[in-house]
């Protein structure tokens, strides 16, 4: 493995190789940041489950009971029940969230081998089935709606304008 970087160049330096491990840096933050979301949502997760159970037993409790102060109660886990939904729904939103990081690091993984390989780096056939396995792995049609937006040419602001007024809402009400 060759010692030239960019701060201590020789005649063996490479901006291609400068690049590689730039985007290699980028995936490794990607990746240590979704393992670190992961462990948080799964803690979370463990908690709202126990708390609904909890709450639950405490509105069958109180349903028992027809005094006021009972029904005060039932009231109260109900509006506790729906807060936690909301909860629910924001865990579904960071699932969404790390299904596209997650395709975001792999694509860049894949990238990056294509660009650190000279024999194809400039074969335009590698560069398409880089573009088709990208594509492949892709689960929303939000994704597959940016891909094909971007691999025609739109600009990056002109894409997110437009997935911004075409979002699509697959997220699960309870």
């Amino acid at each position: 493995m060759t010692t030239s970087t960019a701060q201590h160049p020789d005649l063996d330096w490479s901006q291609v190789r400068e690049t590689v491990r730039m985007m290699n840096l980028a995936v490794a933050q990607i990746e240590m940041s979704m393992k670190e979301g992961d462990d948080s949502v799964d803690t979370l997760t463990d908690a709202f489950t126990t708390m609904a159970a909890r709450v639950q037993v405490v509105e069958m409790m109180a349903k028992d009971k027809e005094d006021t102060e009972s029904k005060q109660i039932v009231e109260q886990c109900e509006a506790v029940t729906a807060e936690m939904q909301h909860a629910i729904m924001a865990f579904q939103f960071y699932d969404k969230l790390t299904q596209r990081l997650s395709h975001v690091s792999h694509s860049l993984a894949s990238l990056v081998d294509l660009v650190g390989d000279n024999s194809r780096l400039y074969n335009p056939i590698e560069w398409s089935l880089l573009q088709e396995k990208i594509k492949s792995k892709y689960t929303m049609p939000a994704e597959h709606d940016m891909f094909e937006k971007m691999m025609q040419g739109m600009s990056i602001e002109d894409v997110l304008q437009e997935v911004q007024h075409t979002k699509d809402d697959d997220i699960e009400l309870f």
